[in-house]
């Protein structure tokens, strides 16, 4: 069984290109990428899992060609939230399995706090909980420090180096150094670099990074803490399995501790 590719419009004003697999009849699992990749980052877990379950995928927006409003505000979580229900009512699925990494996963506990009818359960893989995110960031030095690269990412002098050097520049200095030599084909990085070389591509993927809240003191900055981490933080009541590779340069081991009681 094959992927199946689908040009979807949505009712929140964004088109966004879905791969599906499975049978429709079947409980279905929703699979959201992170940064900076696409759908291809679940396409081996939803042929392991095709033959059960109804498995669909988008480029989220501002990723490879699907839609990029060129607003920074168009990347508010609220819409990129929205952008997940629209697609399941747009194919028709009421309640589904919400599977997300990274900023997908960001994305991930966000449905799953404000739409538990709809979240049936929720896996995370690499994905912090945003009180324990920002939580981190202001009290752990370590991971303010492993997460100074998100200043960078929303500032502009980045892309401007990117402009001046290239994609396969950024693959090797921003992507590939992260991870184990060898560990990505001739096929996988040429599919990166022509998601990255879309139109806006590369300005939409870093404005999901700009229109954040977290906030990313400097490292020499002295924080007081947040009318965020004061204020009571929702419960997530869905089912959830959390998925963590401990040596992630960027999310340290401390964003698991506490998750038991959130």
């Amino acid at each position: 069984m094959t992927l199946e590719h689908r040009r979807i419009s949505l009712s929140t004003g964004v088109e966004l290109d879905v791969w599906t697999q499975g049978d429709p009849a079947n409980p279905p699992i929703l699979f959201l990428h992170g940064f900076p990749e696409s759908h291809r980052t679940w396409r081996h877990q939803m042929a392991a899992l095709s033959d059960r379950y109804y498995c669909f995928a988008p480029d989220q927006r501002g990723y490879a060609r699907s839609s990029k409003p060129t607003s920074v505000d168009d990347y508010e979580a609220a819409k990129l939230v929205a952008d997940v229900f629209a697609l399941a009512d747009a194919l028709e699925i009421d309640r589904f399995t919400l599977a997300a990494h990274d900023w997908g996963g960001a994305i991930g506990w966000a449905a799953a706090l404000t739409h538990p009818d709809r979240v049936e359960r929720l896996v995370i893989a690499n994905a912090p909980h945003p009180y324990i995110f920002q939580k981190t960031i202001i009290e752990d030095l370590d991971q303010r420090r492993a997460s100074q690269y998100i200043r960078v990412f929303r500032g502009d002098a980045l892309e401007r180096q990117i402009a001046e050097k290239g994609l396969d520049w950024f693959f090797e200095h921003s992507f590939a150094r992260h991870l184990p030599a060898g560990s990505v084909s001739a096929e996988d990085r040429a599919a990166y670099l022509d998601e990255w070389n879309q139109p806006g591509a590369l300005t939409a993927m870093f404005n999901w990074y700009r229109a954040s809240p977290t906030d990313v003191p400097d490292m020499d900055a002295l924080v007081e803490v947040t009318a965020f981490l004061q204020r009571p933080f929702p419960q997530v009541i869905v089912p959830t399995l959390v998925i963590w590779g401990v040596n992630d340069p960027a999310l340290l081991p401390c964003q698991l501790a506490g998750l038991d009681t959130l």
